[in-house]
């Protein structure tokens, strides 16, 4: 079973992933990881796509499908893969799409989590951090110390450029604008599965697995 995940900032992507992958027993596939190990390994891919990221250039979207797809090929791939992160255009949707094809193999399910902005604004803006430990806060849910001093390590608490509220909306303006086409190219396919992304994580998978039939 090959599963997209789709979803905005701070939707709880990275927490359903691994549920997802342990239920099916398929391995969790983000790019940036598969980027990441091909660099490190120098293979002829990972090469290739050096030469784009070395002069500031954007892979292009057939060597991304080439990475991805050396990846899907692996053994602990060949029953399925959840991928998070790809595909982020419509243009490599297709491309992954034919790649599959030729193997005799196909997407099964896309999965989006659903949250709206103004609950990802405020959950994701609401963030705190210390900059000695790193143990998380967050205003509402999990309020740090009064002082501002981490109540681990006295570090101080301070809250990340990406989580102040100019930079969550435009990330999200980003992401609608990308990711609307790819979710009407997947609804057109019948392939879509919407998932309200509201609730505890339990509740969240619940709805994730009826959809998905399980």
């Amino acid at each position: 079973m090959i599963i997209i995940l789709l979803g905005p900032p701070g939707a709880g992507k990275g927490t359903q992933a691994g549920t997802i992958a342990e239920k099916y027993s398929i391995p969790h596939i983000s790019t940036g990881d598969i980027f990441r190990a091909n660099l490190k390994e120098g293979t002829p891919l990972g090469l290739e796509a050096k030469k784009y990221m070395d002069s500031g250039a954007l892979v292009p979207d057939e060597l991304v499908v080439r990475l991805v797809g050396s990846r899907l090929d692996e053994p602990d791939a060949t029953s399925g893969a959840l991928l998070d992160g790809f595909p982020r255009t419509v243009a490599q949707a297709e491309a992954l799409a034919e790649y599959l094809a030729a193997k005799g193999r196909q997407v099964d399910h896309c999965v989006c989590l659903n949250v709206p902005d103004e609950a990802l604004i405020k959950r994701l803006s609401g963030r705190r951090m210390c900059r000695e430990c790193g143990a998380g806060f967050h205003v509402d849910y999990s309020p740090p110390p009064a002082d501002g001093r981490c109540s681990k390590c006295g570090g101080e608490i301070y809250q990340r450029d990406d989580d102040r509220e100019a930079t969550i909306q435009n990330r999200l303006k980003v992401y609608h604008e990308q990711t609307s086409p790819l979710v009407e190219w997947y609804g057109q396919r019948g392939l879509l599965r919407n998932i309200d992304g509201q609730g505890s994580v339990e509740d969240v998978q619940v709805r994730i697995f009826s959809a998905l039939g399980a």
